[in-house]
């Protein structure tokens, strides 16, 4: 006898109630990503609405190349007056040393010749990167936009020149009330929705319920088959009533999916987190499966590479079929790399194969080996390099020292001259392990640096007199040369390892003397701008070719292999002073002329210590 139900308790209740839930959740995500896709779409119009022509960026980035300031400064607020948008709240114009050369604020013109104190202005100057993000101003409770977008000049020998950056600044509250106004009327048109669809599911939930007595008589033999099992039954409504013959059946579909799901979940996760590429085919060899680490591999979306044949998105199909993947399942080599990314990479098939033996797709696995490659590379020029420079001089020895031993040690005049080479080489090469047990150290992170604040003004000249006292002191000097120093008059104190930085600037000064003519002239430069310290030393000698330049830092590279080693130069030593000067958080590099000089550069970090610092308690 069936207990009579209760309105609350019914599945017209329940029917309506779950609807409406189901409704209102619907249009929440509906809502919440029409409103995200607005606000993103709104935004991005507005961004483009506010971005400045080519022809004003180019006509502010001449004035800024300008030498007459005065000049240039005019030009720019008549440049910025002319700008017509009026998203646009406020335009700045700031050169490449920090300093405000214009702004479109009518009120606020002050600030020009004034150095910026925006940080984010700093980074966009000394990153030569762009800037844009959305901002929270607390002063007026309003919301800006800020981009910050470099001036580049073409003119520059070295390609685009980073001139200065244009700061723009727009109110976002605009576009936010506009967002907010298409949202109050999707919210009221969704409560207007949601009362509608109670109603309607409420009617609907009524013209169900009459059929389930017939479905549940229906159900009953299938209850009475082979399934096992009981569903706990909880309530008392006709839904309860129809699970109570019905159990065993969602008992078994409820484990079968449930089983299903989670290997698939299982897949899924194991798949998404392999650092290698996986793909999987059918049997035709189109690609129903690929993880992210082969779609980052291959640069293909996963909606792209689905349906491919694989010998197409492996770029194969001129060496192989796919009969000759299924049979041979070789290994197979790919060199995917192209301008601005290495990457080689080592492709494995197997065969996806049932108990019976038919085989129903392909397995591809991708295996990073670029860094594995390079590395190899690497050590093979290494080693090269090590076991030419080494046999030079062992060679030269055993020719010197065969020589004594056949009896040249008997003559006085040509003996000592025999010896003498070949102490210069063995310490040539002494010279030459200490500098790779110098780099071995670097590269596997076991130098330590002892650092110091110094006043580099005072390291630097100290330095150049210990040069300056060698030619003084040297009664036959094999070449004369006269230091030139362009230092500022303010201290720069830095904290760097004065012994390495020492053996850095030595390297270079000696280059500059073994290369300079006799009789030439060595400056050396100091100066300070934008939180770096710049160093330089330039000589009048041969200077290095165009082509030579990017690896005039390698190890063991030399521009005239012959002339260095007759000096006993290792091939090292730029390439050690390049290791420290970054391990100090700095940089090097070189500019040069070929036939008109050198000049090697070191910048170094550098922060304004007030006098107040140094104060002590």
């Amino acid at each position: 006898m069936n207990k009579k139900i209760r309105f609350f308790q019914s599945i017209n209740f329940k029917i309506a109630l779950i609807f409406a839930l189901m409704l209102l959740i619907t249009l929440e995500v509906v809502g919440a990503f029409f409103v995200r896709q607005l606000e993103q779409q709104n935004l991005s119009t507005f961004r483009q609405q506010i971005q400045l022509s080519a022809y004003i960026d180019n006509s502010l980035s001449d004035q800024l190349m300008r030498s007459n300031t005065t000049a240039a400064n005019t030009r720019i607020r008549s440049i910025l007056s002319e700008v017509n948008n009026a998203n646009i709240t406020e335009i700045r114009v700031i050169d490449n040393k920090g300093t405000v050369r214009g702004t479109s604020n009518v009120n606020d013109q002050t600030i020009v010749g004034q150095k910026t104190t925006d940080s984010n202005v700093k980074n966009a100057i000394y990153n030569n990167r762009s800037y844009q993000r959305d901002v929270y101003d607390a002063r007026d409770n309003n919301r800006y936009y800020v981009s910050i977008v470099p001036l580049l000049s073409s003119s520059g020998n070295n390609g685009n020149t980073l001139v200065g950056v244009l700061y723009i600044r727009a109110s976002l509250e605009g576009v936010y009330q506009n967002i907010n106004n298409i949202t109050l009327i999707y919210l009221s048109a969704a409560a207007v929705a949601i009362i509608l669809g109670l109603i309607m599911s409420i009617v609907i939930s009524r013209a169900i319920t009459r059929p389930i007595d017939e479905m549940k008589r229906q159900t009953v033999q299938i209850a009475q088959g082979d399934y096992s099992g009981q569903v706990r039954v909880y309530g008392t409504d006709e839904l309860g009533q129809l699970a109570s013959a019905v159990n065993n059946l969602s008992v078994r579909v409820e484990e079968a999916q449930e089983s299903t799901e989670a290997e698939r979940r299982r897949l899924d996760s194991v798949l998404a987190h392999m650092s290698d590429g996986v793909i999987a085919t059918d049997r035709r060899g189109n690609i129903n499966i690929i993880n992210s680490a082969a779609r980052d591999f291959l640069n293909v979306d996963e909606i792209e590479a689905e349906g491919t044949s694989i010998l197409d998105i492996l770029h194969i199909r001129d060496q192989y079929t796919l009969r000759e993947l299924l049979e041979s399942q070789d290994e197979v080599a790919l060199d995917l790399s192209e301008e601005g990314r290495d990457l080689i990479l080592h492709a494995t098939f197997s065969l996806i194969q049932r108990e019976s033996g038919f085989i129903s797709g392909l397995v591809c696995v991708l295996h990073d080996v670029t860094e594995q490659q390079k590395e190899d590379e690497d050590r093979k020029q290494f080693v090269s390099n090590v076991s030419h420079e080494l046999r030079t001089p062992l060679t030269s020895v055993r020719s010197y020292i065969d020589a004594l031993v056949d009896g040249a040690w008997e003559d006085k005049k040509v003996a000592p001259g025999f010896l003498k080479v070949a102490q210069d080489e063995t310490e040539r090469m002494i010279r030459m392990v200490n500098d790779l047990l110098a780099l071995s150290r670097i590269d596997s992170g076991t130098t330590k640096l002892e650092m110091e604040t110094v006043n580099l003004n005072e390291l630097f000249n100290y330095i150049l007199n210990r040069f300056d006292m060698m030619i003084k002191t040297d009664d036959n000097p094999e070449k004369h040369y006269r230091i030139e120093r362009d230092f500022t008059d303010k201290d720069l104190w830095v904290e760097i390892d004065t012994d390495r930085f020492t053996q850095v600037v030595d390297n270079i000064m000696n280059n500059a003397i073994k290369y300079s003519p006799d009789g030439g002239v060595i400056t050396c430069r100091l100066l300070e701008t934008h939180n770096q310290v710049i160093m330089s030393i330039s000589d009048q000698g041969l200077g290095i070719p165009h082509k030579d330049l990017t690896h005039i830092f390698d190890r063991f590279y030399r521009v005239d292999k012959a002339r260095s080693r007759a000096q006993g130069g290792t091939g090292l030593g730029l390439a050690i002073s390049k290791e420290v000067i970054q391990m100090l958080g700095g940089r090097i590099w070189v500019d040069s002329t070929e036939g008109k000089g050198s000049t090697f550069y070191i910048s170094l970090p550098f922060e304004q210590f007030e006098e107040d610092d140094w104060d002590v308690d």
